[in-house]
């Protein structure tokens, strides 16, 4: 039995008897076939198998990849503006729009040649305007029409003014000026020269500048020297000078007392550059001119010496409604006197003058000075609501 099981199940008809041949259900089919002829064990067809698929499994990923996947695109990176040793990263990528605008506005206006002498002895200052050079075309055709105005911020409305050149971008002046300065306002005072480009029929243009504060020069010799033009910087405003006095009040008496000491820096007001100075005092009551004290008149001065005392009676009812106006004038005997700057103190003052009001009245019976800058009367005159023009009447005493 054994035998036949191996050759394949040889077994007799019931009928016949005799040995009939039956083929077995698990006949080798197609794909065992196959694999039979390959001469390599089963472990090995099955890792070549193994291997086979995952090189097409990753042959699908690359192809989905390459034909269905959108490229996203690059995030644009962000420098970074955190400042790195005690400077910012933004000078390394980009400079600020001020700056390159500052840039172009400093450079290609051209240079300017002048000369400085100041005489110790009658305190003198001669101002030479030579020449400039390699200006900045401001006509259309490609030139300009340059002349300069030189003037001392210490005086600003005593200009001086050179001949016009026309068009030419480099001009030959050769023209001298002469100021008034006292020795010991030289180093407060800057010299400014400024290119102007003239036109008939509109505003002139400004060139450029060159401004030379004195304190930074030796006068002990003749200077004469080139600068750059730059952009003309803000007008500067009217120096008018100062005023220093001081205030005592008694409560129980209602005496104020106002002591005028001295003034200095004055404003010139005089064609020699010097004034003729004097202070008014006026006591103010209810936006109307009350009370007024003047002083004597210092000739030929910017930086008089008064010391004078004046003693105005004002009830202790009536002095939080009292303002007083101090005001510097200069003398004239032909034409109008002119005030050459104003100040005021009281309850609606501020500042200074708020301050050393303030302190009058928390310090009774004491004698307080303080220096003090003087505005322009018009300023003065508007913040108390006074018409400077119009003479108001005065009450009775």
């Amino acid at each position: 039995m054994a035998v036949a099981a191996r050759k394949g199940m040889m077994t007799a008809s019931p009928l016949t008897g005799s040995p009939v041949a039956i083929a077995t259900t698990a006949q080798p089919g197609f794909l065992d076939g196959w694999l039979s002829q390959i001469p390599l064990p089963k472990w090995a067809l099955i890792a070549v198998a193994v291997a086979v698929a995952v090189l097409f499994l990753l042959f699908l990923i690359c192809i989905i990849k390459c034909c269905c996947g959108k490229k996203k695109p690059k995030k644009k990176e962000r420098v970074s503006l955190l400042p790195v040793s005690g400077f910012s990263a933004a000078c390394l990528v980009q400079p600020e729009m001020e700056d390159l605008e500052r840039g172009v506005e400093q450079t290609g206006r051209g240079k300017l040649q002048y000369s400085l002498e100041y005489n110790f002895r009658v305190q003198e200052l001669k101002v030479g305007v030579k020449q400039a050079a390699e200006l900045k075309a401001m006509n259309s055709g490609g030139t300009s029409d340059p002349y300069v105005i030189v003037y001392l911020t210490s005086d600003v409305k005593k200009k001086y003014e050179t001949k016009v050149y026309r068009k030419t971008l480099n001009p030959v002046f050769n023209e001298t000026f002469t100021f008034q300065v006292p020795q010991a306002e030289v180093p407060e005072s800057t010299l400014v020269m400024q290119i102007y480009d003239f036109n008939r029929f509109a505003k002139h243009d400004i060139i450029g500048e060159v401004r030379l504060p004195l304190a930074s020069v030796s006068l002990q010799h003749i200077i004469e020297q080139w600068s750059d033009l730059v952009a003309a910087s803000k007008v500067e405003e009217e120096q008018l000078g100062e005023i220093c006095f001081s205030l005592r009040y008694v409560p129980s008496t209602g005496k104020l007392t106002v002591l005028i000491l001295e003034a200095k820096k004055l404003k010139r007001m005089d064609s020699h550059g010097l004034s003729d100075p004097f202070v008014k005092v006026h006591l103010i009551l209810n936006r109307k001119k009350w009370k007024k004290k003047t002083t004597s008149v210092k000739k030929n001065t910017l930086s008089p010496y008064f010391n004078e005392v004046f003693v105005f009676e004002v009830p202790f009812s009536q002095i939080q409604n009292v303002d007083m106006v101090i005001s510097v004038w200069d003398h004239d005997k032909v034409t109008k006197n002119e005030p050459i700057g104003k100040l005021f103190l009281g309850c609606q003052a501020t500042g200074n003058q708020l301050r050393h009001w303030s302190d009058m009245l928390s310090n009774p019976r004491r004698p307080l000075a303080q220096w003090h800058s003087l505005q322009p009367p018009d300023v003065v005159d508007k913040a108390l609501g006074l018409k400077s023009h119009l003479k108001l009447p005065l009450p009775p005493r």
